[in-house]
């Protein structure tokens, strides 16, 4: 469990240093990362929800789970003014920056408390929901430097966020590792991040992706991500 902790961060701090150095070349694994996390919905935290809920919870409670998860996401996203094109280029706020990365760094914490609960279902589910989380915090980490460097902060300030950002999913992983729950509300709980993790690839990825890039190419690196997930899911048994 340690080990995927240092993980977590270390893809959240190289998301942050790519940003600095290849800003205009990371479109390809944003696609990529965008069909992995819609795939560990559909293909790992849905269905494992479904089986942990078989009689206690019927599948229309547990897809109504999955679209409140997908609207709460949605609602912090929007409230807090998470996407970076939302700000004013000609009048950059180092308080809207600052606002916005702290919010991806609570989106970082729920990541690593979704990997905590995942191993608690079983091992093959922990690491499947890791490789998303992973996916994630890679572009996570690009997204807080870009949103400091674009509300007018420097390089040394972008530096302290990402490492703030960087150190929230390994509290998380700690957090959901340690907190005992029952499988029936495992159900209800993987149900929900199924329901963010469909926001963070269609809403966020997914767009920020395709901005100012050839849409066949990001479009094929979405469609390879989803496989994979399919093809490491289905080897893993789960």
């Amino acid at each position: 469990m340690y080990l995927i902790a240092f993980a977590a961060f270390a893809a959240t701090f190289l998301g942050g240093l790519f940003a600095l150095r290849l800003k205009d070349r990371l479109h390809l694994i944003l696609g990529f990362s965008a069909g992995a996390v819609i795939g560990v919905a559909f293909f790992d935290l849905i269905p494992e929800a479904l089986e942990l809920a078989e009689g206690v919870h019927d599948a229309g409670f547990i897809t109504s789970i999955i679209a409140l998860g997908f609207a709460l996401y949605l609602i912090l996203d929007r409230a807090i003014v998470l996407h970076m094109h939302h700000e004013d280029d000609a009048h950059p706020h180092a308080e809207r920056g600052a606002i916005g990365a702290a919010t991806l760094a609570i989106h970082s914490f729920l990541d690593g408390v979704a990997i905590g609960l995942a191993f608690q279902v079983s091992p093959a589910v922990g690491l499947i929901v890791t490789a998303a989380v992973l996916a994630h915090d890679f572009s996570d980490g690009i997204n807080t430097v870009n949103m400091i460097l674009k509300s007018g902060g420097g390089r040394v300030r972008a530096m302290k966020w990402l490492f703030l950002d960087a150190a929230a999913p390994v509290v998380g992983v700690l957090v959901g590792s340690v907190v005992i729950v029952h499988e029936s509300e495992l159900a209800v709980l993987l149900a929900l991040f199924a329901g963010f993790f469909l926001y963070i690839g269609a809403s966020e990825l997914l767009p920020e992706s395709h901005h100012s890039h050839p849409v066949r190419w990001t479009t094929f690196a979405t469609v390879a991500g989803i496989a994979t997930l399919y093809v490491v899911i289905k080897l893993a048994g789960v």
